[in-house]
């Protein structure tokens, strides 16, 4: 038995008017035809003024997603991001029923009850940390006494979308800087307030939430987004850099990133693999998002001159060359807001998998017929760049409206996979094996 709690014109007449007043004047005219003969000639009618010109919009504001739309355009009329529920779905709501994976994989739920499920990570003792976006707070999944609970463990912080834990540290990073709680699981009854680490990051909203990962070489990677959809920006944006576990040594690693919400270093190159979200109102199937690889540090990805590797972007690209810039190793859809990754190490699911990334694609907005809203599996080529991807879990979307939104996954010590959602503020399981199945392609 598992427990869940809960987290919070004018229009103008004048027709009318104008007819009754020209065919009273006319009907004078026929009844008395020498008198107004004998009248002087009316003086001329004054003109009408001018009709009242439409107060112009308001501007949009600095970074909005809308900047870019294309102006009478009925189709891009209708796109704008998807704003989710403002509740989280209560458990026995939730679409898991409606969620399909392949044979011999089961799907159930993990836990409900936090707004805006976003970023995982996993401590030590077994506990999921779950962060999120549009809300204040990180929540902790705990098992206690043979019963699954969510804590809220932080609280009236800034888009603390971004965790990671290491060495009983979890890391939490907001809008504009990144702060830690140590020895986090001995305290989730009263955790103490997170300590600031590093507080030099840009404070704009266009994509200013942060995923973050602590890299094998034991460095915190910490990204910012380009400052709007499709923009020229400063050295302080359009970036990965990486840093020591206490804010120390940052370093910029890689340049050209439009806005990676998603990372993951591969099991044997041990290369960081990243996604990346392409640039939005160019149109309904180009850019793709992308999968990108760092070989190098200060390796330049493209944006905002060159997109999905052989695109040369026709607002900011004059002059520029797509070689001039690291392609990127596989491409993962039009507008598909590919998100978080990792690569799977685990022994429960069949050896096929090992190696493999798992993506969670959160779903376009940008799109007349959205894609996504499911997680893909790539997988690889012996030169590490994408050789497949292919469908792993679906049933987020009907009709072409979202029921679900998946952002982030995390692999359990046994082999399981998490899922988030932030549309439904839950968590999903994903095992394999002879299981109580509730969704099977």
């Amino acid at each position: 038995m598992m427990s869940y709690s809960s987290a919070p014109r004018g229009l103008l007449l004048s027709g009318a008017f104008l007819t009754a007043f020209t065919l009273s004047a006319a009907a004078q005219q026929a009844a008395d035809p020498p008198a107004a003969a004998q009248q002087p000639a009316a003086p001329p009618a004054a003109a009408a003024p001018p009709a009242a010109t439409p107060a112009a919009a308001a501007p949009l504001p600095p970074g909005s997603p809308l900047i870019g739309r294309p102006a009478g355009n009925e189709a891009a009329a209708k796109l704008a991001p998807i704003a989710p529920p403002p509740i989280p779905a209560a458990p026995d709501k939730l679409p898991t029923a409606k969620l399909k994976v392949p044979a011999g994989f089961n799907i159930e739920v993990y836990a409900a009850g936090m707004a805006n499920a976003r970023s995982l990570a996993l401590g030590d003792k077994g506990t999921v940390f779950v962060g999120s976006r549009l809300v204040d707070k990180v929540y902790a999944i705990i098992n206690k006494d043979g019963k699954r609970e969510v804590k809220v463990l932080a609280s009236g912080l800034y888009r603390p979308n971004g965790l990671a834990f290491k060495d009983g540290t979890l890391y939490i990073a907001e809008l504009s800087k990144v702060s830690k709680i140590e020895k986090v699981e001995d305290v989730l009854d009263s955790p103490p307030k997170p300590t600031v680490i590093f507080d030099k990051l840009p404070k704009d909203e266009a994509h200013g939430w942060k995923f973050i990962a602590i890299g094998p070489d034991n460095k915190l990677y910490v990204p910012v987004g380009q400052p709007g959809n499709n923009v020229i920006h400063d050295d302080e944006h359009g970036l990965i850099r990486r840093m020591n576990l206490d804010g120390s040594g940052a370093e910029v690693i890689a340049r050209g990133v439009r806005n990676t919400v998603g990372f993951d270093w591969h099991p044997e190159t041990k290369q960081l693999y990243f996604t990346d979200n392409g640039r939005d109102w160019m149109s309904e199937d180009v850019p793709e998002d992308e999968l990108n690889r760092v070989t190098k540090v200060g390796e330049h990805f493209g944006a905002p001159y060159c997109l999905q590797g052989n695109i040369v972007d026709p607002e900011f690209g004059w002059g520029k060359s797509c070689s001039e810039f690291t392609a990127p190793v596989g491409l993962l859809g039009p507008h598909s807001a590919a998100l978080g990754m990792r690569f799977y190490t685990g022994s429960m699911f069949p050896k096929a998998y090992k190696n493999v990334a798992i993506i969670a694609r959160h779903g376009s907005w940008n799109r007349s017929k959205k894609v996504g809203g499911d997680l893909v599996l790539a997988r690889f080529n012996k030169d590490g760049s994408m050789k497949s991807l292919e469908p792993f879990l679906t049933g987020f979307m009907e009709d072409n409206k979202y029921v679900g939104r998946p952002v982030d996954v995390l692999q359990m010590k046994d082999g399981s996979l998490l899922v988030s959602d932030d549309w439904n503020g839950a968590v999903y399981r994903i095992t394999y094996g002879k299981q109580k199945v509730a969704g099977k392609s």
